[in-house]
């Protein structure tokens, strides 16, 4: 039996992909364009159990509909890991809001329609920003659970790109549980929903090290190339995961019965921009004097801006330990250098 991977050449669902390749598992990935399926299929050395399917534009209604009608005799498992993760954007609704929801309620569709009696376990890629509200997330005050919730309107979604990722994963996320609600009778899929902080790592492939990086890694990205008088701005804060600890969870969301109608949050601790700093000048020479000055008082003060986070629900569930701040860093950077032949 296969799984199926919706967005699978992004960066969480390709270490995704990985794991389950090297657990064995048939994997049907999707993919928006012929060029990015074929660079996938290239990059996992046209691995017989991988093959891709186009999904051109998640909003269209019945975007999935081919695909999913195409194996629905061989899919077992759903990873719903397609949505748009990026804030820069004015068209909030066009962009963000309405794909990310109609992707989420589309390939739940395409299931009832095609595969209501073979899927049996769908995990759903959502996020923090789905737990907690945008004023809240630099709040050192609250702590939140899995049972916390965005509760941002549609209307105050689009206030500015950020309120609208947020919102994005909070609606899509909302749409899947309320379906399962609305279609018991209909299908046999048990619901589970994963819900990552700032996800940091290494690129699976190293050739996919760009310039720029995805949102998440961008935040280390940025301050390897930062100058010696950028000013660290105290005030960006959050907690983080590392990428490929994501993946795991991902497996172990289907794979496990104590995941079923759980969300996962996924956070390993709180930090702050000044601790990536830190850990930059502890372990590469090569960027003294060249990157911001480390302040090791920052050390005791971790993350101290960003929102508290109680996820031992989600850690007792998943029984596995996620990788350290200075681990999850150094790979991503170690990565980065190589590919500028600094390292």
């Amino acid at each position: 039996m296969s799984v199926f991977v919706s967005g699978a050449t992004g960066f969480i669902a390709q270490h995704i992909v990985n794991d389950l390749l090297n657990q064995g598992y048939k994997v049907i990935g999707t993919a928006r364009s012929q060029e990015k399926a074929d660079k996938l299929i290239r990059q996992f050395g046209n691995n017989p159990n991988l093959s891709m399917e186009i999904v051109s534009d998640i909003a269209q209604l019945g975007a999935f509909d081919k695909a999913i009608e195409k194996h629905s005799n061989d899919i077992k498992y759903v990873l719903h890991t397609a949505s748009p993760f990026h804030f820069d954007t004015i068209e909030y609704e066009k962009d963000l809001l309405i794909p990310a929801v109609n992707g989420t309620k589309g390939i739940l569709e395409s299931i009832k329609k095609y595969a209501a009696d073979k899927v049996e376990r769908v995990v759903i890629t959502s996020s923090f920003a789905s737990v907690v509200n945008v004023e809240d997330q630099a709040n050192s005050k609250i702590v939140l659970t899995e049972k916390d919730w965005n509760t941002v309107s549609w209307e105050g979604a689009q206030k500015d790109g950020i309120y609208a990722y947020y919102g994005s994963k909070a609606f899509a996320e909302r749409a899947a549980w309320d379906f399962l609600k609305e279609n018991r009778d209909s299908v046999k899929f048990k619901l589970t929903a994963v819900n990552p902080v700032y996800v940091f790592g290494p690129q699976l492939f190293d050739e996919d090290v760009k310039a720029q990086l995805n949102t998440s890694c961008e935040f280390i990205n940025e301050l390897v190339h930062a100058d010696p008088e950028t000013k660290i701005d105290a005030s960006v804060a959050g907690n983080f995961i590392d990428v490929r600890d994501v993946s795991k969870a991902h497996l172990l969301a289907f794979q496990k019965q104590e995941t079923v109608g759980e969300r996962l949050i996924l956070s390993n601790g709180p930090f702050g921009k000044q601790d990536i700093i830190n850990v930059l000048n502890k372990n590469y020479p090569q960027l003294k004097g060249k990157i911001p000055p480390s302040n090791p008082d920052t050390d005791a003060k971790i993350g101290k801006n960003a929102c508290g986070v109680n996820n031992e629900k989600s850690k007792s569930i998943l029984g596995f330990k996620f990788m350290a701040f200075e681990e999850t860093v150094c790979d991503t950077v170690n990565q980065i250098l190589k590919k500028e032949n600094k390292f």
